[in-house]
């Protein structure tokens, strides 16, 4: 299934589906967040830190399946499917962009 994403987020799931973790820094504010498995990483040297540690840990895919907007948030559903117990497993990802970047992004089952 072919999804509508803001450009900004289809970016942040190619990089993390492999593509160039240079590209990170462009996706996100300086100041934003992603809240994974109840940690928090702050800041764009948190956040690539985060994304190379789930590639060294898991090969995995992220496949959005179904989006749904609301007020100042974009929840995206993704199947996530890899070599890690529980594959595979949708995931919701709720995004807060700002100036067309990410300033938050929640992930969760």
């Amino acid at each position: 299934m072919s999804l509508q994403l803001p450009s900004v987020v289809q970016a942040y799931f190619e990089i993390s589906n492999g593509d160039d973790i240079s590209r990170m820094t462009a996706c996100f504010h300086a100041d934003a967040s992603v809240i994974d498995e109840n940690r928090c990483h702050k800041g764009i040297e948190a956040i690539e830190s985060w994304q190379q540690a789930a590639r060294k840990a898991f090969t995995y895919r992220v496949e959005p399946i179904e989006s749904f907007a609301k007020e100042d948030q974009l929840s995206v559903t993704a199947m996530v499917s890899g070599d890690f117990p529980g594959s595979p497993i949708p995931l919701k990802h709720v995004f807060r962009l700002r100036d067309g970047r990410i300033s938050s992004l929640e992930i969760a089952p």
